[in-house]
C-alpha cells in the first residue's frame, strides 16, 4: 500500500501544529512551577514521569516530534535523489528509525515511572 504524498504532507503539517501546541504547554508548565532551575532536578524530573497526565503529555510530544522530524528528513532525502528502490529504502528507514525512537522513549518513560524516590 502506498500513501499519497498529499496525505504525507498533511501528516507533516498536523504533527507540526500539534507539537507546537504541546511543547508550548510543556514549557508553560515548567515556568508555572516558579523556579525553572529547580524543575530540572533529578527528583522533580522523575516525579513528572510518575504523574500520569504529564507522562502522557511527554509521550504525545515524543510521538509528534519523532513523526514530524523523520517525515521531514524523509522529504529532504527524497529531494536529494530519486528512484523506486531509493524511495523505498528511505521510507522504510525513516519509519524504522522513528518507531525505534518512539519505543526507546516510551521505555524510558515507563522505567522512570517505576523509580522509587
Amino acid at each position: 500500500m502506498r500513501i499519497r504524498e498529499s496525505h504525507i504532507r498533511k501528516i507533516h503539517y498536523s504533527t507540526a501544529l500539534g507539537a507546537i501546541g504541546l511543547v508550548a504547554l510543556h514549557i508553560s508548565v515548567r515556568f508555572a512551577t516558579g523556579n525553572f532551575a529547580a524543575s530540572l532536578s533529578y527528583e522533580y524530573v522523575i516525579s513528572n514521569y510518575q504523574n500520569l497526565t504529564y507522562a502522557l503529555l511527554l509521550e504525545l510530544i515524543l510521538i509528534l516530534v519523532s513523526v514530524h522530524g523523520f517525515n521531514g528528513l524523509r522529504g529532504i532525502l527524497l529531494d536529494y535523489r530519486s528512484g523506486f528502490k531509493y524511495e523505498k529504502i528511505v521510507n522504510w528507514g525513516c519509519f524504522i528509525f522513528a518507531l525505534s525512537l518512539i519505543v526507546y522513549g516510551t521505555i524510558t518513560i515507563i522505567l522512570a515511572n517505576q523509580i522509587q524516590l
